[in-house]
């Protein structure tokens, strides 16, 4: 081990361990610290985790949060594990609204604050400021997590207020917001639009964009994270009797739709 390269022992060796480990092994010298702490580490780390036997689903109910452990072989959950809140909160009071590589994008619903929290760690921050940046109200905000390509975690919040559409970044790297355009259609500030979670895939967010009632308008806005352009895009071709509702989710970098139709039957299709 001795004879070894520290970019070997690195990045061919501790990019395999759990993420707590890794955690500890900041500890061991400067170098270690720096080099754990590179986006490069970071996204390889991630990527290896991507297996199945790594993979965890984390529950909030209205006392606890706990991980379990997916048995893919035999679609089931194995032990759960309690995790604690690092940061102060009320019974049912915590929403989870974004994820991304382990990093959870949460809501205090008392406060309306927003914060990164990363489970695995505990570490966690406060993304609200004395001037009303990081506060979301359900039903009427709409938030996404992505990576930009200088590998800085950002979120992007869309903030619907009185018929007023304002978007903001948030920027992990300098710890900011800050405004950008949105030139969209007038409709969508309506609060009859829902929008969904932003779905990151490929250098993009998607949010579905639907009228609240049958039979009406739905669409798929995407967000460029490097460009930060939003563009329009078609529904996909699903039947348009009776309910339609379509969930967004990244499949190995590959964006899909759940889409659910019908009326008192429901049938799902990928």
């Amino acid at each position: 081990m001795a004879d070894l390269p520290i970019h070997t022992i690195v990045f061919e060796i501790l990019t395999r361990l759990p993420a707590k480990d890794v955690g500890r092994s900041k500890s061991v010298c400067k170098q270690w610290y720096a080099l754990l702490s590179t986006q490069d580490f970071v996204r390889i780390h991630c990527s290896r985790s991507l297996v199945s036997s790594n993979q965890r689903v984390l529950l909030i109910d209205d006392l606890t949060c706990y991980v379990r452990p997916i048995i893919s072989k035999s679609n089931d959950y194995g032990p759960s594990s309690i995790v604690t809140f690092p940061f102060h909160h009320q019974n049912n009071d915590v929403s989870i609204l974004s994820h991304l590589n382990g990093l959870l994008y949460v809501c205090l619903n008392h406060t309306y604050e927003l914060l990164l929290w990363n489970p695995t760690t505990t570490a966690f921050k406060r993304l609200s400021t004395p001037n009303s940046h990081g506060f979301y109200i359900n039903n009427l905000d709409a938030v996404g997590l992505y990576v930009d390509a200088d590998d800085d975690y950002k979120v992007l919040h869309i903030k619907r207020r009185s018929g007023v559409l304002g978007v903001y970044v948030y920027s992990r790297e300098v710890d900011s917001w800050r405004n950008i355009p949105f030139i969209t259609r007038q409709e969508y500030l309506s609060p009859h639009f829902d929008w969904s979670a932003g779905t990151f895939c490929g250098g993009t967010l998607y949010f579905t964009v639907c009228e609240c009632w049958l039979g009406g308008t739905k669409r798929v806005i995407c967000f460029d994270v490097n460009s930060e352009q939003f563009k329009e895009i078609s529904f996909p071709p699903v039947p348009s009797i009776g309910m339609v509702q379509g969930v967004l989710v990244n499949v190995k970098n590959v964006l899909h739709m759940f889409a659910s139709t019908g009326m008192f039957e429901m049938t799902i299709d990928l």
